[in-house]
């Protein structure tokens, strides 16, 4: 196919004949796939796990208060609410709401989504509360009064943009969105960051910083911590390197790391994780390790460095969170998590294992408060154990606060892990859970940006699949960062064949061992895992029996013209550029439908309002196979933003779609 695209009108995501399209193929996909009663009981099973009032209410500690943001039936859009620790610690909370985002969108007549909020330390009184059209990144930001419990009158209040906003003290914020032209880079990010006092218009913030065009974004943000109050300013070159720099009176200092690697600072610490070998005198540190300096004496020139974790071929670091006094270290040791405590002391770094953790498929800190105390609050879980939120203080045994229900049978599955080898002999390890009999398996994977993906309980997947006797598999391919940066630098750019090569040897290692059969196996990934599965359709279609397709980059040619595509180019590479074209060109699903090729049955969804990930994508995907006759149904939600839905109602239908055309297209003998 030449760059003459005769689709390229899906593209334009409001015209009136591309929705006309999308319409039209909505109606279809619903006529066949919502009319069977398996469809109704699977939307209501999933809603009802969505909406379960018995559901984990996860807590952030703002000051005295425990907040939560909460979606239910009754409150589909959400309400921001609070309770102190006492309370939630009842098995019914005396819960304060705070914010009712239903009500604001009734009153208002726009269908808000809740974005998140950024509450001023250390009194915490005031928020910058984010509000999204629809679920899009764009928000719309406007400052609340906690006490008041009401929007500040002539407050902080920024129209909808791709913005980053943060506090700098009562009266003053930094901001960087849309100040107009030239101010956001090719990605549509903030090119330029401002300090913005209370009382002034935006056209009088002052210029703190101002990036490249082609930046992925700048920004700057304050730590407020009493005794190391600083200002950081920073600077996407692209998605993995960053230039970090210390604002001071007299002008801005590099932070002088590599600009690959990642760095935080807390209190004395500055902390340095690589992603790339770092050679500093006669010391070489690996990529994936995490360092420890003074941060005053690393500014000042010394390159005195701690190591405080090293990988090795099992163990990759995940992350690492403040207390007051300790870090508390996370690793994957084939992909499962593991906790360390390090302290600092006069004579060094002092490591202990996090008291009693548990032991789970995966756990994750969720929450700590390094400016006041050592406490912790860390979820638990697995692919058929259900959630448990504990909370813990170093050095002490944690209590726990809340489990989460069982919300389908277990007693029957397993859970596997298995190793599959790739074309160049890399074991690649995956997940099986199921009742160890051969049948319908859906294989998830995405392979990208460093993302891990790890055990981890789903009460959707497992009413809508297991509990209907399908075997689940997670693919933890090559892309990823369940071994490191090594393991996902293996597959960007020119080696991003690697991580299809792994997946489709994760297939065909589940049809090896009786698991089972090419007909049988559905495949679903999205975003990143979307390209992922365009190129399992247009490369290798003879190892699955149904693809689905979600949210997805497709046309490789021009993904970086489309939204926040420039932002990606570390990734995926430069289309434009001859070189990198040679090799984007040989795997871009849409560049390579061919006809005449055995392609399962397909299904592919995105939003209109994901400004994300552009929505041609998938139409014009969609497009494509149709006019070569083959079998693909397509669905688009108006709104959902990336995620693909706004509220628990259209994450249900929208999962209940996929499930049902999963159902039919590997067990067409079953009962629909």
């Amino acid at each position: 196919m030449s760059d003459d695209d005769p689709h390229r009108w899906l593209e334009d995501v409001a015209a009136e004949t591309a929705l006309a399209w999308v319409r039209d193929r909505n109606a279809e996909t619903f006529a066949e796939l919502t009319t069977s009663a398996r469809f109704t009981a699977l939307q209501a099973e999933i809603r009802a796990v969505l909406d379960a009032d018995d559901r984990i209410a996860y807590p952030r500690t703002r000051g005295a208060y425990l907040y939560n943001f909460w979606r239910d039936a009754s409150h589909p859009r959400g309400r921001w609410r609070r309770t102190s620790l006492a309370s939630y610690r009842d098995a019914d909370p005396d819960w304060e709401v705070v914010l009712d985002v239903d009500r604001l969108a009734e009153s208002g007549g726009e269908n808000w989504v809740w974005k998140g909020a950024q509450v001023l330390r250390p009194d915490y009184r005031l928020a910058l509360v984010e509000l999204s059209r629809g679920g899009a990144d764009a928000s719309v930001i406007r400052e609340f009064d906690l006490d008041a419990k009401s929007f500040v009158p002539d407050g902080f209040s920024l129209p909808e943009a791709k913005t980053e906003v943060g506090w700098i003290d009562e009266d003053r914020i930094y901001v960087g969105t849309d100040f107009g032209a030239g101010s956001l880079t090719a990605s549509g990010y903030p090119r330029v960051v401002k300090e913005w006092r209370r009382g002034t218009a935006l056209d009088e913030a002052v210029t703190v910083f101002e990036g490249e065009s082609d930046d992925v974004e700048v920004g700057a943000y304050h730590d407020p911590t009493e005794g190391f109050a600083r200002d950081v300013v920073y600077r996407s070159l692209d998605f993995y390197r960053t230039e970090k720099y210390l604002r001071t009176p007299t002008g801005l200092v590099r932070i002088g790391v590599p600009d690959d690697a990642r760095t935080s600072i807390h209190r004395d610490w500055l902390l340095i994780t690589t992603r790339s070998e770092w050679r500093v005198g006669e010391h070489a540190y690996p990529a994936g390790a995490l360092l420890a300096a003074d941060f005053d004496a690393f500014l000042a020139g010394q390159r005195d460095l701690d190591i405080l974790f090293q990988p090795d071929e099992h163990t990759s670091l995940a992350y690492h969170a403040w207390t007051r006094n300790h870090l508390i270290v996370a690793t994957l040791q084939d992909v499962k998590s593991r906790f360390t405590v390090l302290t600092p002391g006069a004579g060094g770094w002092t490591t202990a294992a996090l008291a009693d953790a548990p032991d789970a498929g995966s756990a994750h800190i969720l929450d700590t408060s390094p400016d006041v105390d050592d406490e912790y609050y860390l979820d638990a879980s697995g692919y058929t154990q259900p959630a448990t939120l504990y909370r813990g203080r170093i050095g002490a045994e944690p209590e726990i606060l809340k489990q989460a229900p069982a919300f389908f049978p277990s007693d029957d599955l397993t859970v596997e892990q298995h190793f599959a080898v790739s074309d160049d002999g890399t074991r690649v390890p995956y997940f099986v859970v199921g009742a160890g009999k051969p049948g319908p398996t859906l294989l998830y994977g995405y392979g990208g940006f460093e993302i891990s993906l790890t055990p981890g309980y789903s009460g959707s997947i497992g009413r809508a699949w297991l509990a209907r006797g399908g075997t689940y598999v997670v693919a933890n391919i090559r892309g990823g960062g369940e071994y490191g940066p090594q393991w996902h630098r293996s597959a960007i750019r020119e080696n991003r064949r690697r991580a299809y090569d792994d997946f489709a040897a994760v297939a065909r290692d589940l049809v090896d061992r009786g698991i089972t059969t090419p007909a049988t196996l559905g495949i679903q990934g999205g975003s990143n895992g979307g390209l992922l599965m365009g190129v399992m359709l247009t490369r290798c279609p003879e190892l699955f029996g149904a693809v689905v397709c979600s949210v997805p980059l497709l046309d490789m040619r021009r993904y970086h013209r489309l939204l926040a595509g420039a932002s990606w180019m570390a990734e995926f590479g430069d289309p434009d550029e001859p070189a990198d074209w040679a090799f984007i060109k040989e795997y871009s699903p849409y560049q390579n439908v061919r006809s005449g090729r055995p392609y399962p049955p397909t299904f592919i969804t995105t939003s209109t309002r994901d400004d994300r990930v552009h929505p041609g994508h998938a139409r014009k995907m969609t497009a494509r196979l149709r006019e070569l006759g083959y079998d693909v149904r397509y669905y688009e939600n108006i709104e959902g933003g990336h995620g693909g839905a706004a509220d628990n109602e259209q994450l249900a239908y929208k999962s209940a779609l996929t499930y049902e055309f999963l159902w039919r297209t590997l067990t067409p003998d079953s009962r629909p």
